[in-house]
């Protein structure tokens, strides 16, 4: 049997093109089967709308609104409280606190104990399902790794889900019976696939990666977009100190220094899709069925065609075609574009008319402003260190001083 075709495509338009194109199936998380089979990202067709038009009923802005200004405020405050005591973090380990407490409560896991010890086991989780999910990059054994991911499953079902699932079940059946007004549901993803499981064909095992899948996927992306993001804020500091000061008060330009990072390093550097069908894009190119199609979104993202001759290089003063958002491909496109973008990057301000007291900065930048009002900077005698268990341009240590 001779091996499928191989597409690459590396220019912003092709990309954008291939990311709505029906025919493209993702196929980047096959490898990650044990935690991301049948989850949300990996469906397709009329799987994935039925389930994503679901989901999306919790991903509205007036809700990203709640958690920015409640939750996400809450919950940042209260992570950084020991961390400003002790004048000093490592931001990769901070990020994933705060944004693991966060979409656990999107995820609908429950956390009755409230203990450290309750907090170490779900970030401990959360790791393990982000190593198992991006198995695709990872230079570990992936068999090994598989099956690690496959007992942490059974572990977490165990400690978190079984409970949090059993709670909710007999709140959807007071429901069901008119004794519990639906407002007071609770408004995770657990409960609206509980709520829909057989309309669904949802058996148990897809629940349970599911909510794996919410957990690990907010946690990882956003943490790491948070830790490149104080990164290069520190680095551009250096060189222009005007622009360190204005970081630290100036939120919408913070913002906007989250943007071009994010620009820089997506979550993913590429995104890899199955032809189900011949696909010809308008610039030409033919994509024949059966071809394994990769769209480089490290090489898109930096098309200075777009972005300009120092496309590979932050600069969060960068001037922006019209019809281009300040993050690129980042946050994917189509019908699998990231559902928790809004809640991760916030409002792009160049492409909304909002009120500016209305106006949504988003997890990183909250987060970012956080750590620099706390007078973060880097720590020179441990400097920052990159992951070596991934591809993905990651760190796995970032050591900073906090105070005056």
């Amino acid at each position: 049997m001779s091996a499928p075709d191989q597409v690459t495509l590396r220019s912003f338009d092709e990309v954008r093109e291939a990311f709505r194109a029906r025919d493209l199936k993702q196929a980047l998380y096959d490898e990650g089967g044990v935690v991301m089979a049948d989850v949300l990202l990996t469906l397709h067709g009329d799987s994935h709308r039925l389930r994503r038009r679901l989901e999306n009923r919790l991903f509205r802005r007036d809700t990203f609104r709640r958690y920015e200004r409640e939750l996400t405020a809450e919950i940042v405050t209260k992570t950084l409280e020991p961390f400003l005591a002790a004048r000093e973090t490592d931001l990769v380990s901070l990020g994933y606190r705060v944004i693991m407490n966060l979409t656990a409560l999107i995820a609908g896991i429950d956390r009755p104990a409230g203990t450290p010890e309750e907090t170490e086991a779900l970030l401990e989780f959360t790791k393990l399902f982000s190593v198992g999910a991006t198995l695709f990059h990872s230079t570990l054994d992936h068999e090994a790794v598989s099956a690690q991911v496959a007992d942490g499953l059974d572990r977490f079902d165990a400690l978190f889900l079984r409970a949090s699932v059993e709670r909710r079940r007999r709140l959807i059946d007071r429901y069901r019976a008119g004794d519990l007004p639906e407002a007071e549901l609770p408004p995770d993803v657990l409960t609206v696939l509980l709520r829909n499981e057989d309309d669904l064909d949802l058996p148990p095992g897809v629940v349970r990666r599911e909510v794996a899948f919410y957990l690990q996927a907010g946690s990882h992306s956003t943490a790491n977009a948070f830790t490149h993001t104080m990164d290069e804020v520190f680095r551009w500091g250096d060189r222009h100190p005007e622009d360190a000061e204005r970081a630290r008060t100036d939120k919408l330009f913070l913002q906007r220094c989250a943007h071009e990072a994010l620009r820089l390093y997506p979550a993913s550097p590429i995104a890899f899709r199955r032809a189900m069908a011949p696909v010809r894009l308008r610039t030409g190119t033919e994509i024949p069925a059966g071809a394994a199609v990769t769209l480089d979104l490290m090489a898109a993202n930096r098309d200075e065609r777009v972005f300009g001759a120092d496309a590979s290089e932050f600069n969060p003063h960068r001037p922006l075609p019209d019809g281009v958002v300040p993050w690129g491909h980042s946050f994917g496109g189509g019908t699998h574009a990231c559902i928790g973008m809004e809640l991760d990057g916030g409002l792009d301000p160049a492409q909304t008319r909002d009120d500016p007291g209305d106006h949504l900065f988003g997890t990183v930048t909250t987060l970012a402003a956080a750590v620099l009002a706390a007078g973060a900077r880097p720590d020179p005698a441990r400097p920052a260190e990159k992951d070596a268990d991934t591809s993905r341009p990651h760190f796995s240590s970032y050591p900073v001083i906090l105070g005056a």
